[in-house]
């Protein structure tokens, strides 16, 4: 694979995103060599799933690829797009899927670290939902993702700023579970990927499932949802969408106008 590594330990599969070049970023080539990965470590009934980017990293990804948004009237978090099915196919996937998190995760790639089920990070570690600096509205999925993993508050804090988190306060809301020392996190990590591969797989499988499904259950009627889409809408025919994408390719600031 072009933009991956992929390595198996026994029962641990590793993930290494590996695009420097792009800062990890999740375009469409990189996710689909992503469910691939998952998909290969799936049928090979692995344990336990590490995904990480490359040692000392400065970013852990720069979240979807910029360049490859939809034009207008496109929803580009729309059910079958790559990164909705690679965040579907990690949740479901009957392995616990480690993140191994070092420098900077950005917008989409942050859902991407937050559905993993244990978020090991150094103190390089921070996490920036930067959408609205770009004019992008959420989906409802994303948006339940980070109400459960950080609240309620923390979340619109984190959408309506898009200001980083640093590892200390991540850790501190319970967003890390452990904060290790660089030189540590490596050992620290595979470590526990150790002792959860050491345990009953049928049991942890059955677990996460568990989990999973309760904490997506809350009920939405078909009213909200519509109105939640048509709002969504609206943003993606917008002036804004439009000046967002185009002043982050010509690495400049936006101009919102609110139209």
């Amino acid at each position: 694979m072009a933009l991956i590594k992929v390595d198996v330990q026994g029962q641990i599969g590793t993930i290494t995103l590996d695009h420097l070049a792009k800062r990890n970023s999740l375009s469409r080539q990189m996710l689909g060599e992503l469910l691939e990965a998952v998909d290969d470590f799936a049928a090979a009934k692995l344990r336990v799933v590490v995904l990480r980017a490359q040692p000392g990293a400065k970013v852990w990804s720069a979240g979807l690829a910029i360049d490859e948004l939809p034009q207008p009237g496109r929803d580009p978090l729309a059910y079958y797009d790559p990164l909705e099915k690679l965040l579907r196919s990690l949740q479901r996937l009957p392995a616990p899927v480690l993140a191994m998190i070092e420098g900077g995760v950005w917008g989409g790639a942050c859902e991407l670290a937050f559905v993993c089920d244990l978020l090991l990070g150094a103190p390089s570690a921070t996490f920036a939902i930067t959408p609205a600096k770009i004019g992008v509205p959420y989906n409802v999925s994303g948006v339940l993702h980070f109400i459960n993993v950080v609240g309620l508050h923390i979340a619109k804090e984190l959408f309506f700023t898009a200001q980083p988190m640093n590892a200390v306060r991540a850790y501190d809301l319970g967003l890390l579970n452990h904060l290790v020392p660089a030189e540590e996190l490596e050992a620290f990590t595979y470590q526990m990927a150790g002792q959860i591969a050491r345990n009953a797989p049928l049991a942890i499988a059955a677990i996460k499932e568990q989990l999973r499904l309760l904490g997506d259950s809350r009920p939405m009627n078909p009213e909200a949802f519509e109105r939640i889409q048509g709002l969504r809408r609206q943003v993606y025919d917008s002036q804004d969408y439009q000046e967002g994408t185009r002043a982050f390719l010509e690495k400049r600031p936006p101009v919102f106008q609110g139209r």
